[in-house]
């Protein structure tokens, strides 16, 4: 029987390095609709799910392939 994974989770100071990205941009992108959105974790505490984070992560590198 295999374990089931609970989804991974990343707060923003983690995206942040992650990504190399500031608070404002990725907020920016969100507005954009250029990233994903954050789940709520808490009445103040939001997050991303790193599968989503990751899909976006491939979807640039995809952009930036030159044929």
């Amino acid at each position: 029987m295999s374990a089931i994974v609970p989804p991974s989770i990343l707060r923003l100071k983690d995206l942040q390095q992650r990504l190399t990205l500031s608070r404002s941009t990725i907020y920016a992108k969100m507005a954009a609709g250029d990233f994903p959105a954050p789940i709520a974790l808490g009445p103040r505490a939001v997050g991303w799910l790193a599968s989503d984070v990751q899909k976006w992560i491939k979807s640039r590198v995809l952009k930036n392939v030159r044929p």
